[in-house]
């Protein structure tokens, strides 16, 4: 299921009232590394200390939307094909009606992989994706010409992106080009490592993925949202959801001397409510009754 794709960085609209069903989808699960994880987004209060553009997307959707749920089993530091042996099964399991997959960055950057075969790998799994009936979105990669060293693999970047816009072709994916989103071209837009985004950049990839499926949101360019306020009860209720997840599991492994060195987990595993337990979607946030 394509979506054509607005030009621009300007928001689709900003009328995004309860039940106004502006989109079909009610889950998405996003997968891949770093970048979907939400590296140089820093935020306590989201899942895994991190936001991302992933979770800014899933926002948007949740409003109006009283069902959507949104899972992130992205992990840092994967190549291409650790996401689909280890992301793809759990995926699917999770019936998602909205998928984005982001990879191969790792591999072009710290591997020098072939983009060709990379290609080949990919199209696998969009193709399976894509066979569920779920709508699939891609990214071509941006543009690191300005960067030292790393305009070294431009060349190779830019033959993955092309690669990247026939798969998405062949099985009717939709692509978010960040090589012609001019607007990460600026310092502002990533974080001090220059391999990752800043919270603006991910504000705008946000954008950027919101305008490529046609949904009306409230996101404008260059002004990253506040996650919005949180009542007691709800506060409340996130810390104990946070109990049973976290600090019990990590208090059982440090009773039983497992090691706390284990493997990086995704973020948010399993679909839920954007915004926890207990909490309204999207902008009506923060206007509930303490």
């Amino acid at each position: 299921m394509n979506v054509p794709e607005p030009s621009g960085l300007q928001p689709a609209t900003t009328d995004t009232s309860p039940g106004q069903n502006a989109h079909p989808w009610h889950r998405f699960v996003a997968l891949g590394d770093s970048f979907t994880e939400g590296i140089g987004d820093p935020e306590p209060h989201s899942q895994g200390g991190l936001r991302g553009w992933a979770d800014r997307v899933a926002e948007e959707l949740s409003a109006g939307q009283p069902d959507f749920s949104y899972a992130n089993l992205a992990i840092r530091g994967l190549l291409l094909r650790q996401i689909l042996d280890q992301q793809l099964g759990p995926a699917l399991a999770l019936k998602p009606d909205l998928v984005t997959l982001s990879g191969g960055g790792n591999d072009v950057v710290f591997r020098r992989s072939d983009p060709d075969r990379l290609a080949e790998k990919i199209d696998a799994g969009v193709e399976l994706l894509t066979s569920t009936g779920a709508t699939v979105v891609l990214f071509a990669g941006p543009d690191w010409g300005a960067t030292p060293v790393l305009s070294q693999i431009r060349g190779k970047v830019a033959i993955f992106n092309e690669n990247l816009h026939t798969v998405a072709a062949r099985h009717d994916a939709v692509i978010v080009d960040l090589w012609c989103l001019r607007e990460l071209t600026g310092p502002g837009m990533w974080d001090p490592d220059r391999l990752h985004f800043s919270p603006l950049g991910h504000h705008t990839i946000a954008l950027a993925v919101l305008n490529a499926l046609g949904v009306p949101h409230s996101l404008q360019p260059l002004e990253p949202k506040q996650l919005p306020a949180r009542s007691w009860k709800e506060a409340r209720a996130e810390d104990l959801v946070w109990a049973r997840e976290y600090l019990v599991p990590w208090a059982l492994r440090q009773l039983t001397q497992r090691s706390s060195a284990d493997a990086l987990r995704a973020k948010r595993p399993r679909p839920g409510p954007v915004f926890g337990v207990g909490r309204p979607p999207g902008p009506f946030l923060g206007n509930s009754a303490a």
